[in-house]
């Protein structure tokens, strides 16, 4: 993969899977967002990412999404080492650094999940934008959506510590 040609980085955050490494609903609203802005940029990079708790992976099941959309396999970067947003964010700039990838990183994820991971990429000292966040609800079940929003009302501020932390020990 010739580097220098890649200058925008899509990061496709991770949602859990289904049984037998189907997509779920909000996996699969994820990569048509990141899709979607794709098609607009120059030479774009796919980055999905995330361990899941089954195999494949969260990543590896997103990869399979892009490549039925006409991603060549070329233009995707796994990182299946994640667990949880903050782990995304630091692999995914180590990974970057590492191939020398510099430029814009856009955030496809849920919108609920989006201003969480928005903070998390700029406080890693990467220039991050947002894919416009899918339409349509993740799930049909509206406590399930509740329950989401809290849990991001809680991580955002631990996150948010953990990474100035991180970054002030340089272990970022």
């Amino acid at each position: 993969m010739p580097e220098t040609d890649f200058r925008r980085a899509i990061v496709i955050f991770g949602a859990p899977g289904r049984p037998g490494g189907r997509a779920s609903r909000a996996m699969r609203q994820r990569v048509n967002s990141a899709h979607a802005i794709g098609r607009k940029l120059k030479h774009p990079i796919y980055i999905p990412t995330g361990a899941g708790r089954t195999e494949p992976s969260e990543a590896e099941v997103m990869r399979r999404l892009l490549l039925r959309r006409g991603i060549a396999d070329e233009n995707i970067m796994l990182e299946e080492t994640a667990k949880d947003t903050l782990a995304s964010v630091r692999a995914v700039r180590r990974l970057l650094r590492r191939h020398g990838i510099r430029g814009t990183v856009y955030a496809a994820t849920s919108g609920f999940h989006l201003p969480r991971c928005l903070l998390l990429l700029r406080l890693a000292g990467l220039k991050a934008r947002p894919c416009p966040a899918p339409r349509g609800r993740a799930t049909s079940k509206a406590w399930k959506q509740w329950l989401w929003r809290a849990r991001e009302f809680a991580a955002l501020p631990v996150d948010t510590a953990l990474l100035l932390w991180l970054r002030l020990l340089r272990r970022l």
